[in-house]
């Protein structure tokens, strides 16, 4: 296998247990990612530890503080903190199976792959997976990465399985911060009608190869241009040209048959504009920049 595993050890559920490995499922590898330079000599810039009273100080002699109001720390020693870290036990133990659809998304965190570690224990491994499949449960189980305990969620994909570590619940902000102000008022039946057609309009299968981070596009090309000495054009900036209330918007967006979130007939940007009686001050506009011309 090319990729190389970050977590090898035992899947275990009751009595029943096989070796496995873990693979980190993502990477940055392919991203762009820039380096400080000091445009005079194009030397990477150091960061070193700096005192406002001392001056320049040595990495290995700082500490960890923790600051529990504001200018006054508790320091903690290294040595403290391995005093602390829990030693992995090499083992996933599976403590119970949830509903595939119980686990709230805001939950889960970075994904890894999971794999037999060898031809061996490829049958118990392929049983609990199955097992999974058909009830269709999502296992929770306990890991130690880094000397650090993960509850994670364990769910069959492919061949192998996926392994979502999940946040804690002080990690997770309460959404009534973000949501409570949201108006309950009584929406126009009709509009969520014409809504509901235009999502049939342009609904599709799910397809990642569709996706185009655009910024990271104008980052490679950027890159391109200026490795050839070349100057890349700023796009031009897409401008509204119509404003119409919600219900015009609507009904022309489900006349309109192009590509899903695609721009206005035209190339034109049509923002939403308050219905007379709104009591809406900032309309929110939406806007599709686009992708830079290719030097």
């Amino acid at each position: 296998m090319a990729y190389r595993a970050s977590w090898k050890g035992h899947l275990k559920v009751s009595l029943v247990s096989c070796p496995v490995e873990l693979y980190n499922a993502t990477t940055h590898a392919q991203m762009v990612s820039f380096h400080l330079l000091n445009p005079k000599t194009m030397n990477r810039i150091q960061m070193r530890p700096f005192d406002p009273d001392e001056g320049e100080l040595q990495r290995q002699k700082l500490v960890h503080g923790y600051e529990i109001e504001k200018g006054k720390y508790v320091t903690v020693e290294e040595e403290d903190l391995k005093n602390i870290r829990l030693e992995s036990t090499r083992t996933i133990d599976i403590e119970k199976f949830v509903d595939a659809g119980d686990i709230d998304p805001v939950y889960t965190d970075g994904p890894y792959y999971l794999a037999p570690d060898g031809t061996g224990a490829v049958e118990a491994f392929a049983v609990i997976r199955e097992a999974m499949r058909t009830k269709n449960k999502v296992a929770l189980a306990r890991l130690v990465m880094s000397h650090r305990e993960r509850t994670v969620a364990i769910s069959p994909r492919g061949k192998g399985m996926l392994v979502e570590m999940l946040r804690h619940p002080q990690e997770i902000r309460s959404d009534k911060e973000v949501f409570d102000d949201i108006s309950s008022a009584k929406l126009d039946k009709g509009m969520v009608e014409i809504a509901s057609k235009i999502i049939d309009q342009n609904s599709g299968a799910f397809n990642p190869e569709e996706f185009e981070d655009r910024y990271e596009t104008a980052l490679h090309e950027l890159i391109d241009a200026r490795a050839k000495g070349k100057a890349l054009v700023a796009p031009e900036r897409l401008r509204d040209t119509k404003v119409v209330d919600l219900m015009s918007a609507l009904k022309a967006s489900l006349a309109r048959r192009g590509r899903a979130g695609g721009p206005s007939k035209g190339g034109e940007v049509v923002p939403l504009h308050p219905r007379k009686g709104s009591k809406s001050k900032n309309p929110r506009r939406s806007v599709r920049p686009r992708r830079p011309a290719r030097g």
